[in-house]
């Protein structure tokens, strides 16, 4: 059986000249016939086919934006955590500050349940109202 491209294997019962049993043998180059219409459409339509399966890659399904919305949040309250045992333990926080800052920065999913996207937001108002805060006492000081 042989396969010749994108269009699948096709079973070949002639022989080459000059293959060897079990082995690998580049085709002559007397032989080769010039590249013609043919040849060329096989070859565009591989790159289509493989820009269509990178296409489907970049899809992403509601379970999947799901899941990196609840990621997100829980990372969001992870970092607010972070600077509740900073700020109680005395330290400046600052570190805890800039991780919950970045975490505030990062993109959103959109297509959440609601009852989802409700609940993120709440996690969205903490942590801004916690960077506002933080963000007063400093221009006090």
């Amino acid at each position: 059986m042989k396969v010749t491209g994108p269009t699948g294997p096709t079973s070949s019962s002639s022989s080459r000249a000059g293959k060897s049993a079990g082995g690998f043998a580049l085709p002559s180059t007397g032989a080769a016939a010039p590249a013609g219409p043919a040849a060329q459409t096989a070859s565009t339509s591989g790159v289509a086919d493989i820009s269509a399966l990178m296409a489907l890659q970049g899809v992403e399904d509601a379970t999947e934006r799901r899941r990196r919305a609840i990621r997100r949040g829980g990372g969001l309250l992870d970092r607010l955590d972070e600077l509740k045992l900073a700020l109680l333990s005395g330290e400046s926080g600052a570190p805890a500050v800039e991780r919950l800052s970045r975490a505030v920065r990062e993109e959103r999913p959109l297509d959440a349940e609601p009852g989802l996207s409700a609940v993120l937001d709440q996690i969205d108002l903490r942590a801004a109202v916690e960077l506002a805060k933080i963000e007063f006492a400093r221009s006090r000081a």
